[in-house]
């Protein structure tokens, strides 16, 4: 799964990178990125590529109850186009949530131990996510990030990782044509390991009240 991740990239250079043509004046940096927070993600609205701050843990338009987007933080690839809870948005509501590396925790003698996966050049990313829309006397606007089979590199640490897509695939994911079905599915694959590399950090990431900057410190 994906639990936690960070994004401390400037604005601006998001803006850059991913061609966005609407964003806010500025997000804050975190590098301890938990569910339920709002988190920055790329949508195509109205034509355009927005920057928007969604909950993480994806609530789906019928739910009766907002709570059950906890349970929704992530959606495997496997199944993400026929389960119930995700199979409308990702028809209509795909997104990228950014990121500039991940989390992930390994079973040793000693308990679990996190590790900080991110690009080797350290540039910023984009998860394959979904997003939805719930109202029910309030708007929530919530979005959901797809897991994959780990690469060689995370299989290491742990047997999934969120799906990172490539640059050239972002218009196709966030097209409005679904008869790209096919094509759509075949983006949802391990990201090539020999780009990234992780390293053990401090369990102070364990705790999402942390998030600054130290929690990307190689672990002692």
């Amino acid at each position: 799964m994906c639990g936690r991740y960070t994004l401390a990239t400037p604005i601006n250079d998001l803006v850059e990178q991913f061609d966005i043509e609407e964003y806010p004046s500025s997000i804050s940096a975190s590098y301890n990125v938990a569910p339920t927070q709002e988190v920055a993600a790329v949508i195509a609205e109205d034509e355009k590529r927005k920057l928007e701050m969604l909950r993480w843990g994806l609530v789906p338009g019928w739910a009766d109850d907002p709570s059950i987007g906890n349970r929704m933080i992530n959606a495997r690839s496997e199944t993400v186009a026929q389960k119930p809870s995700f199979r409308k948005a990702f028809k209509d509501r795909r997104c990228l949530v950014l990121s500039d590396g991940f989390y992930e925790w390994r079973h040793t003698s000693d308990g679990k131990q996190p590790y900080y996966i991110h690009m080797k050049d350290g540039s910023p990313f984009a998860f394959a996510g979904l997003w939805e829309i719930w109202r029910d006397g309030e708007k929530i606007r919530s979005c959901t990030i797809i897991t994959t089979d780990a690469n060689e590199l995370v299989g290491e640490i742990h047997n999934r990782m969120p799906v990172i897509l490539s640059p050239e695939d972002y218009s196709l994911w966030l097209g409005p044509d679904f008869k790209e079905r096919e094509a759509l599915t075949s983006l949802l694959r391990p990201y090539p390991n020999d780009a990234m590399e992780a390293y053990p950090v401090s369990r102070r990431v364990n705790s999402p009240s942390n998030f600054a900057p130290n929690c990307i410190d190689p672990a002692a």
